[in-house]
């Protein structure tokens, strides 16, 4: 089968990227044929197609004037995108395309253009960009649904991105034209959730359940060697800004009952400087900053457990999976996909999002186990990774939308 990819980024910039590379590495193993398609950045990896990327856009410093006004243009419709693809696609004849991140830059014009030409479109979703503006459903530091019925002039009252009336007011024209002409649900065949709780939310904002598959991600267990002992330090990994609920996070961990236990909060992100201030009473708490490869796999390695005590409506987040694959529990919060990941008690725990009391009683009563019984978790967490989320059941599935989307548009 002959593929192409579809993404905003050629490199590894988050989480979308890493699923989307991995998933081109996972299908070039099985002998397929991927090509990729993005806007051009410096920071690109290798690719064949790249002379047909169009250029990047530069949108931190737009001033009014004809440029500012193509380049709006460009973030709602872009055509230079269209453009190139169509001289992409004269060589190359995908059987299917699959798109993951385009919003904003690749933009729906792309779509168009595969509609067009009747390549069937499968869509992963990494985000709520189809039914909210600003990507979280979150307004503030709440999950917002205030765009639900299409009213996304919300977005714009609310200043949901960046508290600029002026970006929030683009974001929802962007939504409303995606919406109200159909870009996604004319042009996609099937839409891939990661999450059961994403395909849901999708669903009861109106969208047809025929057209959104359930595929989890993956994660390659025999990349990660696990440890199933552990210093004794439990671990936060992620972006520090406020929809990641650190603050509640350090509050609940200062009144955990165990005193010789560390925390450890890796990442970086707006919230860093407040954050530390919260902490500064509290020697047990360290901030690293921003860790990755060797030393971020030897900080997950060694920790007791994983701590995710997200506010807002996580997806299917990967470091859940690492976690799992490190042979580490995971204790976190009760919203978004998060706890269709988590066994309670076999795994790690759950407790309620934005609790400070019940995620103390949660660590204290994780705190309460035994070296040996923690390890059984880390095990069976381990476990799940590998029966679960392996590639070979990721590959599968994602065949077999393949397949019925080209069935689709060819009728076979």
């Amino acid at each position: 089968m002959q593929l192409l990819f579809l993404n905003n980024y050629h490199y590894l910039r988050g989480g979308s990227e890493q699923v989307c590379f991995g998933e081109i590495k996972l299908l070039k193993s099985y002998g397929h044929v991927v090509d990729a398609f993005a806007r051009k950045t410096s920071e690109d990896v290798q690719s064949n197609c790249s002379d047909f990327f169009p250029e990047d856009m530069k949108t931190d410093s737009l001033s009014l004037g004809f440029g500012a006004l193509r380049t709006l243009r460009e973030l709602l419709y872009s055509l230079e995108s269209k453009k190139q693809l169509s001289k992409l696609l004269r060589g190359v004849a995908p059987d299917l395309a699959h798109v993951h991140n385009i919003y904003g830059r690749l933009t729906t014009s792309v779509l168009d253009l595969l509609f067009k030409k009747n390549i069937p479109i499968v869509m992963t979703l990494h985000d709520y960009k189809l039914v909210c503006p600003s990507y979280k459903l979150m307004s503030g530091d709440r999950v917002c649904e205030d765009c639900k019925g299409g009213k996304y002039y919300n977005a714009m009252l609310n200043k949901c991105h960046k508290d600029s009336l002026l970006a929030s007011a683009i974001y929802s024209f962007e939504s409303w034209f995606n919406d109200f002409f159909k870009k996604y649900k004319k042009n996609v065949c099937f839409f891939i959730a990661p999450s059961q709780f994403l395909r849901n939310k999708l669903i009861e904002f109106g969208w047809s359940a025929n057209q959104i598959v359930y595929i989890p991600n993956y994660i390659v267990t025999h990349d990660f060697i696990p440890n199933y002992d552990s210093e004794n330090y439990l671990l936060y990994i992620g972006r520090l800004s406020g929809e990641k609920g650190i603050g509640t996070l350090i509050k609940a961990f200062k009144a955990v009952k165990e005193k010789n236990i560390q925390l450890m909060i890796v990442g970086d992100g707006p919230e860093r400087e407040s954050l530390v201030k919260r902490a500064k009473e509290d020697n047990r708490i360290q901030f690293t900053g921003y860790l990755s490869g060797k030393e971020l796999g030897e900080a997950t390695q060694n920790a007791k457990a994983v701590v995710v005590p997200s506010e807002w409506y996580e997806n299917a987040p990967i470091s859940i999976l690492e976690a799992f694959a490190y042979g580490k529990p995971v204790i976190g919060a009760m919203i978004g996909g998060i706890p269709e990941m988590i066994d309670e008690g076999k795994n790690g725990f759950l407790f309620e999002s934005g609790s400070v009391k019940d995620l103390t009683e949660k660590i204290n009563k994780f705190l309460e186990y035994s070296n040996s019984d923690i390890a059984e978790m880390g095990k069976a967490a381990r476990k799940k990774a590998e029966d679960k989320y392996n590639p070979e059941i990721h590959y599968e599935k994602l065949i077999k939308v393949y397949k019925n989307a080209i069935s689709m548009k060819t009728g076979k």
